[in-house]
């Protein structure tokens, strides 16, 4: 028989080097959003939805990703704290 291997090897990992397009990634969703919110309005114009009833949340809505989006911005372009102090 063999003896068994129990010596342990540590390895050092070292973090990953930041990525400054990594917190722009996250903003991805609201085209997305942006982009469902015109093929509703275009559904609308072509097949005539009444959209009267919907019109103060959608002007809600797209306040609240305005805000998100300003938001977000400040969060992608904000420095990034180093932590390995």
């Amino acid at each position: 028989m063999e003896p068994l291997d129990t010596d342990l090897e540590y390895i050092r990992t070292e973090p990953r080097p930041a990525d400054p397009t990594r917190r722009f990634n996250a903003m991805l969703f609201l085209p997305l959003l942006g982009g469902l919110l015109a093929i509703i309005f275009i559904s609308a114009a072509i097949f005539e939805f009444d959209l009267s009833g919907l019109v103060d949340g959608l002007i809600a809505l797209m306040m609240v990703l305005f805000v998100v989006m300003v938001g977000m911005l400040f969060w992608a372009f904000a420095p990034r704290a180093n932590k390995t102090q």
